[in-house]
């Protein structure tokens, strides 16, 4: 109630406070205007950076497997020719491992008996890493265990599809393998042409299998490196929904793009899951951990190479990232540009402020005139002014009327004092008229009474000569006709000095006037 009642006091302060709501509406608006469509361009731009990272994902994961399908070609090709030579595949396993960074393990298994004073055969060789770590420096020694997963190679994945499908193939990571030891694997079956050539490969049974490791941690690391954004990375699904690479390495091979989702997964993340293991693309949004993500999949297709087995992988690609990472500078600018704007709305209001409470300072002083004016201060001076507006001529009438109205109460002043005078003077020749008037009353008084016994010795002899004429003698009725004159001349000689008294009072009166 005392702000509302300081505002409504204060003109300068509401005009300042209109000004600056009027530029605040108009600035919010054009501020909702430009934002909105910059946010549409921000998310624009996002989707087509998003598409762009999803190809240079697509296609460094590509040229990684590329590179890896080109090194065991290169040497398969001389393997062929050694096939009878069966302690010189480890030398082979180890310098295709060490050929290519990518590699971190090769195996060259053949059926039983293939050679036959053995009844299994396998060289196998891996990189050593501490820890089991595929991401540390000592990356270049070397070992040479004697099974793969300690079980017999025979039955292992990357032996027994290859030998089955008689077809060169990129295997899945095997399930409930450790996170720090997932592998990716692509399996060669080898022939015996024994003098047939190449092209008659696809006529015979394959008699063994070069199978070539890549570790998922270190392919998600080399992946993750071209990050699509701050917080975002890029993921590869296999067939069945495993990752293949992913950020968080404790993901890879330990379930399925269904039961590893982080939180109660939403609607929206299943879509997405059901997308991508069906091999569908699209761009979807969702919930994750309470934050606003957008993931961009697509299937994994491989380019064409010479000699390349181009068979479909099932794989998808994809790339997730947040929305605070898409719009983290847009979100920057708009609290940064609430805070200039917040700023600039309270620099104008204090500049409006003092203009306003300058524009209106004349109007202060002739409030504060008018207030002691009507205080009865009627002598107050409006002081002179230079403006010509508005304000300087309503000074002017002011002070005009200030003027004029203190000389019609200077002469109202001056009536009131004649007024007063007279008045007094009214009330003395009234006290004066009401002393005469009581003398008169009180002489008049006095000469009734002196009026009073003449008349009743008159009305006594008289009232005794008419009711006793007949009985008197001469000389009563002499008697009370000398009593009867006596006091008529008593009472004439009351009368005229009445007459006397009267003439002088109407002399006194006439002399007064």
């Amino acid at each position: 109630m005392r702000i509302i009642k300081f505002l409504t006091r204060t003109l300068s302060l509401r005009l300042s406070l209109m000004m600056v709501c009027a530029i605040a509406i108009l600035l919010t608006g054009a501020l909702v205007v430009m934002f909105h469509f910059s946010r549409e361009a921000l998310r624009q731009e996002a989707m087509h950076d998003a598409k762009h990272t999803l190809e240079g994902t697509s296609l460094h994961i590509d040229n990684i497997l590329l590179s890896v399908e080109q090194t065991a070609g290169n040497f398969y090709y001389d393997l062929m020719r050694h096939m009878d030579e069966p302690d010189r595949m480890e030398d082979y396993c180890r310098e295709l491992v060490l050929s290519n960074r990518y590699i971190v393990g090769c195996a060259i298994a053949f059926k039983p008996y293939y050679y036959p004073a053995r009844e299994t055969f396998m060289a196998y060789v891996r990189r050593k890493v501490k820890g089991g770590n595929w991401l540390v420096d000592n990356y270049d020694t070397l070992e040479t265990p004697k099974s793969f997963l300690g079980q017999p190679y025979t039955i292992q994945e990357w032996y027994t599809q290859p030998m089955e499908t008689n077809s060169a193939c990129w295997l899945e990571p095997v399930k409930n393998q450790r996170p720090d030891e997932a592998l990716v694997t692509f399996s060669l079956p080898i022939y015996d042409f024994k003098g047939k050539s190449f092209a008659d490969r696809e006529a015979l049974e394959p008699v063994g299998v070069l199978g070539v490791d890549v570790p998922l941690a270190r392919l998600s690391d080399f992946i993750l490196r071209a990050k699509p954004s701050e917080n975002g990375y890029s993921v590869l699904v296999g067939q069945d929904g495993k990752f293949i690479v992913h950020p968080d390495t404790a993901k890879l091979s330990t379930g399925t793009i269904f039961t590893n989702t982080e939180g109660q997964p939403t609607t929206s993340m299943i879509e997405a899951a059901k997308e991508m293991v069906a091999g569908g693309s699209g761009f979807l949004p969702y919930k994750k951990n309470g934050e606003k993500w957008y993931v961009m999949y697509k299937p994994f297709v491989r380019s064409e190479a010479p000699g390349r087995i181009m068979k479909d992988l099932g794989w998808s690609v994809g790339v997730a990232y947040p929305d605070s990472d898409i719009f983290r500078e847009y979100n920057y600018l708009l609290y940064l540009l609430y805070v200039i704007s917040t700023l600039s709305l309270l620099i104008f209001f204090i500049a409006c402020r003092l203009f306003t409470h300058h524009q209106l300072q004349p109007l202060t002083l002739l409030t504060e005139s008018a207030r002691r004016i009507a205080d009865s201060h009627y002598d107050e001076t409006v002081p002179d002014t230079n403006r010509e507006d508005e304000i300087g001529q309503l000074q002017g009438h002011f002070q005009k009327m200030q003027q004029a109205l203190a000389a019609h109460i200077g002469q109202q002043e001056q009536l009131s004092e004649q007024l007063q005078q007279r008045g007094e003077e009214l009330q003395a020749a009234y006290s004066q008229a009401q002393e005469a008037d009581r003398m008169k009353t009180a002489f008049l008084h006095y000469m009734t009474n002196q009026l009073i016994a003449p008349s009743d010795v008159i009305d006594k002899s008289v009232t005794t000569l008419c009711n006793h004429f007949e009985d008197i003698n001469s000389a009563e009725a002499g008697r009370q006709v000398d009593i009867i004159s006596h006091s008529s001349e008593e009472i004439l000689r009351v009368l005229d000095h009445m007459l006397q008294t009267a003439e002088s009072d109407k002399g006194k009166e006439g002399a007064d006037v």
